[in-house]
């Protein structure tokens, strides 16, 4: 396992409840750093599968302060723009800076386009989105005002380089993801700000769990079938949260230094083809 250095740093990571954002805040205590873990802990109205809890969050930082670091825990729903900010401002009064921003926060469900109801977009925009956008502009404000640099990290998907039928709404926010990334890193790079998005496949989460029960694996097959597998390796259909936090290790640290606006597939060769 490479040896990052984040210590005496600040990771922001957001839907760190479980999954891949637990994982991450695993990752970034276990180089050194002390981390803010925020989710929304309760259910968005359109998603079929419940979200992550106060005790998920709880068990997060537990889970960062067995690794030997601080942990602040903070319950905000990224479509908030007020949430947002207080949750900035919390942890700059807690450790007086951020490093790294995690971009994590997404959900995940399905409906054609003709037939989905206009609240199930906009929620999904507005998570998947617009939330990425107010994490960006309220960590990137520090950034700016400190002015020794940052990290910004985000979760784009392979659906943000290829189309998915019956998630049109998902694959344009993800889309959506991988321009805000490349915008960004252009608008900051002069305070010396990366800014990076990483492109999973599917992984083993509790999200695509809580999918397949929700939707059948009928629709996981149809999906594929036009997308084209998850994996192009034997024996792998999905990866692990694992995998797509040591993408972020490496675009948080002073090894991809000169790494900016690029969208990095983790996808086990599913946008090869």
């Amino acid at each position: 396992m490479p040896a990052y250095d984040f210590e005496g740093q600040v990771a922001f990571v957001t839907g760190g409840g479980r999954g891949q954002g637990r994982s991450h805040a695993q990752h970034y205590a276990r180089h050194g750093a002390d981390v803010v873990v925020t989710d929304i802990a309760h259910n968005v109205e359109t998603n079929p599968y419940d979200l992550s809890t106060s005790d998920d969050l709880a068990e997060t930082a537990s889970l960062v302060e067995a690794e030997g670091q601080e942990a602040l825990t903070v319950e905000m729903d990224v479509r908030e723009e007020a949430e947002v900010e207080a949750a900035v401002e919390e942890a700059l009064d807690e450790f007086g800076r951020i490093d790294i921003l995690a971009n994590n926060a997404g959900i995940f469900n399905a409906a054609d386009m003709t037939e989905m109801p206009e609240q199930q977009w906009d929620e999904m925009i507005d998570t998947n989105l617009k939330g990425v956008w107010l994490c960006a502009k309220h960590v990137g404000k520090h950034f700016i005002d400190r002015g020794d640099g940052g990290k910004i990290v985000s979760t784009s998907s392979a659906a943000g380089l290829v189309g998915t039928p019956s998630a049109g709404h998902y694959v344009a926010t993800k889309h959506g993801v991988i321009g805000l990334t490349k915008t960004l890193a252009l608008e900051l790079a002069e305070y010396d700000v990366n800014v990076n998005a990483v492109c999973p496949t599917g992984v083993h989460t509790q999200m695509i769990a809580g999918f397949s029960e929700a939707y059948g694996e009928e629709m996981m097959e149809e999906m594929g079938a036009f997308s084209g597998p998850w994996s192009v390796f034997e024996g792998v259909e999905m990866i692990d949260s694992e995998d797509i936090s040591e993408a972020y290790m490496w675009l948080s640290s002073d090894a991809a230094r000169y790494v900016t606006g690029i969208a990095l597939p983790v996808d086990a060769g599913m946008t090869a083809k």
